[in-house]
C-alpha cells in the first residue's frame, strides 16, 4: 500500500479530511517518485550480480554455513540460499516503490523467524545475509539513492536481529 492509500484509508476511517502533515507526505512521496523508481530498477536489474556478491560475503563472514553440517552445505541448499537473497531484494524494492515499509511487513516479515526456526535456519544469520544484501546493493546506487533505500534493508534486519 502506497503513502497516498495509507492517508485516504485513514482518513477515511476517522470520517475526516487528510491532515496538512498528511497532504505534505503525499507531497514527498509524488516528489521523489522517480528517483525510488530508477532504484528499484538499478536493483532489479543487477539482481545477479548482487545476490553473487552479497553471498560470497556471507560466506567469508560465515564460512561454517557452507561447511558440512552448514544450512548452505551442498549445491540444493546453497541455491535455496539464493533464492531467498533474491526474495528478499525483491521485497525491499515493493517497500521502495510503495515509499513505505509495509509491503516488507505484511509479505516477508509476519511469521519469518518462526519459519526459519522451524527449518533449523539461524536467524542471526539471515540478519547477517541481509547485512550483506544491502551492501552489495547499496554500493550499486548513488549516494541519494543508497540512503532512500537502507532504511528498507535496516528494518529487515532489525526484524531479524
Amino acid at each position: 500500500m502506497s503513502v497516498v492509500s495509507q492517508v485516504i484509508l485513514n482518513a477515511d476511517d476517522e470520517l475526516r479530511y487528510p491532515t496538512v502533515g498528511e497532504l505534505k507526505n503525499i507531497e514527498t512521496y509524488l516528489s521523489t517518485g522517480e528517483r525510488r523508481m530508477q532504484i528499484a530498477q538499478t536493483l532489479s536489474e543487477n539482481e545477479k550480480k548482487i545476490v553473487d556478491k552479497a553471498s560470497k560475503e556471507l560466506w567469508v563472514l560465515r564460512p561454517d554455513y557452507i561447511a558440512p553440517g552448514g544450512n548452505a552445505f551442498g549445491q540444493k541448499q546453497r541455491a535455496l540460499c539464493l533464492r531467498d537473497y533474491g526474495w528478499y531484494l525483491r521485497l525491499i524494492t515493493y517497500g521502495i516503490i510503495a515509499g513505505d515499509k509495509d509491503p516488507i511487513e505484511r509479505i516477508g516479515l509476519v511469521g519469518v523467524r518462526e519459519m526459519y526456526n522451524a527449518l533449523d535456519v539461524p536467524v542471526p544469520g539471515m540478519a547477517d545475509a541481509i547485512r550483506c544484501l544491502k551492501d552489495a546493493s547499496l554500493g550499486l546506487l548513488s549516494a541519494e539513492e543508497a540512503s532512500e533505500a537502507e532504511p528498507y534493508f535496516d528494518y529487515i534486519i532489525q526484524a531479524m536481529s
